[in-house]
């Protein structure tokens, strides 16, 4: 039997706000355990939370960048469940009208289909403390600096059909608030996660199957792996007799296998009811209006201008326009090497991206600005250097010797344009390659990249590759 695979996402973005959503206390990260969790977070008796207002203007952000409705009246609700780090006994969330709803998001697939992604809602809710085993022998430990931080918890419908898309869809999800500056993203602290919701039914059938949902995953890569891995436990459990059950699962990463949590809760199971203490958020026009002003050149905004301005390919583009980080960088490249964007897309995705990968750096921590990057480039343009040159010059600019302009110099790295020294090594190189030379005018064409190696070598690789190609086929046809 030939099995469809239907995956939902429900991702949670911790909000870039210095305070928490119902608190003032601190949302900074690696704070000693229990130090930022005020009374309100600990839900102390008589204490009244109070929303902060930058999460409700983070999120109609998102709800505007993914065409989706900005709710003019949301309700926060109560999520009633008991866990060790969930002081109050219920978390604040919202259920019924949620603040952002019915939106959708394209993304670009490898084999160049587009595939659109619906937005189900996006909700406000407050993060839950963190249960700690590592430091305690058959005990556990609670930390509550993490209560009560703001979240924008993203369900997709379940559109996703494969475990690449899903990745696909998380990654633009990833970009996309970073781009907003709404979250930061970061997944090794918990910034960014995700719960997959995935199951499988027999292709051609309409009705979905019992899903399962893999909880708390915090990489694409694992994201990738625990759905996979899921979805052969399904099939397997099918075609062997069995049934599905509708559970929540752990992806355990050093085992690259889903295991059983708990079984699934349904949203009745929460008695959800509205936070008496909390007022609806209303918003009017004028608000929304404002909020939209604020919106930045979005990526497919930007990898669209990308082609069109600078003639780079859609898939080009699409990799410059990954993180905001990365396109400011080859904007700035482009403007310090005076145009040239081909070019410069080559060098940023190639030697630059090359060194930060084998190094684990991101594009901010880059020894070579854009301007230094920028300055070389332009001495590959005007033929100063050439460039496997280059290559030389970059390393040493990113072990910190100077700029271009400095090491070239420094180096005695300048490029030989003079046709008449050039014509007079290849002269000699010619002189000492008689039998090539009959080779050649024979029909071995391909002896011409033996020739230019030769001239290259001889001059320490600063010919003009372009000049020497064109003078060794007159000399040789001679």
């Amino acid at each position: 039997m030939e099995w469809e695979v239907v995956i939902g996402l429900e991702i949670h973005a911790q909000l870039a706000t210095r305070s928490k959503i119902f608190s003032a206390a601190s949302t900074a990260y690696g704070a000693e355990p229990n130090t930022q969790a005020c009374a309100v977070d600990l839900g102390l008796p008589g204490v009244l939370p109070v929303l902060n207002g930058r999460v409700v203007r983070m999120a109609a952000k998102f709800g505007l960048a993914t065409h989706s409705s900005v709710a003019r009246r949301s309700v926060f609700a109560r999520k009633n469940y008991f866990y060790p780090d969930l002081p109050k006994g219920y978390q604040i969330s919202q259920f019924e009208l949620p603040i952002v709803h019915d939106g959708y998001l394209d993304i670009d697939m490898p084999d160049g289909e587009t595939r659109r992604i619906g937005i189900t809602r996006a909700h406000l809710e407050e993060d839950a403390g963190k249960s700690l085993h590592e430091d305690f022998q058959g005990e556990t430990g609670i930390d509550l600096n993490r209560a009560g931080t703001p979240l924008l918890e993203i369900v997709s419908e379940p559109d996703m059909r494969s475990a690449a898309e899903a990745v696909a869809y998380m990654k633009k999800i990833h970009a996309l608030v970073r781009y907003l500056e709404i979250c930061d993203g970061n997944m090794q602290e918990g910034s960014f996660r995700c719960d997959a919701n995935v199951s499988v039914r027999p292709k051609g059938q309409e009705a979905f199957g019992t899903r399962a949902e893999i909880k708390n995953i915090n990489s694409f890569r694992f994201v990738e792996r625990a759905i996979n891995y899921e979805v052969e436990r399904q099939i397997e459990v099918i075609e062997g007799g069995g049934e599905v059950v509708q559970e929540t699962r752990l992806y355990d990463a050093d085992r690259d296998e889903t295991r059983s949590m708990r079984s699934k809760e349904e949203a009745n199971d929460y008695r959800y009811f509205p936070d008496p203490d909390l007022l609806p958020v209303e918003l009017d026009q004028a608000f929304i209006d404002e909020v939209e002003k604020e919106l930045p050149e979005l990526p497919d905004a930007k990898r669209e201008r990308f082609m069109q301005d600078f003639g780079l390919s859609r898939s080009d583009a699409t990799a410059l326009t990954g993180s905001r980080e990365l396109a400011d960088y080859f904007e700035q490249t482009v403007a310090a090497a005076g145009g040239e964007g081909k070019l410069c897309a080559n060098w940023v995705m190639g030697e630059v991206a090359g060194v930060l990968n084998k190094e684990g750096r991101e594009i901010s921590a880059s020894p070579v600005s854009p301007e230094l990057l920028g300055g070389m480039l332009q001495r590959i343009n005007d033929g100063t250097i050439s460039g496997k040159i280059a290559k030389q010059v970059f390393e040493a600019m990113w072990n910190g010797e100077g700029s271009a302009d400095d090491i070239i110099e420094k180096k005695g790295l300048r490029q030989i344009t003079d046709s008449g020294a050039i014509e007079k090594i290849i002269r000699e190189v010619l002189d000492a390659s008689p039998k090539q030379i009959e080779q050649y005018r024979a029909g071995q064409e391909k002896l011409l990249g033996f020739f230019v190696g030769q001239v290259m070598k001889a001059t320490q690789g600063k010919a003009n590759p372009g000049e020497v190609n064109k003078l060794l086929k007159k000399m040789l046809a001679d």
